[in-house]
């Protein structure tokens, strides 16, 4: 029963994981101009794939964090950190990539969707994966 019960944690962690990527997936797409999908799988934007990958991998290390500090409690109350963190990090990811944007010449959200590689995406991606450290480390 407890390797029963113990997968259904895992489940449930699982689906909330999915759903934090989910939104910080769609958090990204709606921060730059276009479709994000369309960038990164149509035209292949390496740069839109780069900020992406960057944002997709430092929430997960945000949602790890939670599940790895609280999965010994209950169930019910390691979830909320979990979604709160998950949400906080799209959210600050989100903020972050905007403050970039304003900081930098040029168009950040234009130069990240672009084809072609260009160096403010690496920038970019950076600033996604730092936000979630903050965050991960605001959990530790």
């Amino acid at each position: 029963m407890d390797l029963l019960v113990h997968t259904g944690y895992a489940l449930v962690y699982a689906v909330v994981g999915i759903a934090v990527l989910g939104l910080g997936y769609a958090a990204l797409d709606l921060v730059t101009p276009g479709h994000l999908g369309s960038h990164i799988w149509t035209e292949r934007s390496v740069n839109a794939a780069i900020v992406l990958a960057a944002g997709l991998l430092g929430l997960g290390f945000v949602v790890f964090a939670a599940i790895w500090t609280n999965a010994t409690g209950s169930l019910g109350v390691a979830l909320g950190w979990t979604v709160v963190f998950g949400v906080l990090g799209v959210l600050l990811q989100a903020l972050a990539f905007r403050l970039l944007d304003l900081v930098t010449p040029g168009d950040m959200a234009e130069l990240v969707t672009q084809r072609e590689f260009h160096p403010a995406s690496v920038v970019a991606a950076a600033v996604q994966l730092a936000v979630s450290l903050i965050v991960v480390a605001s959990i530790a």
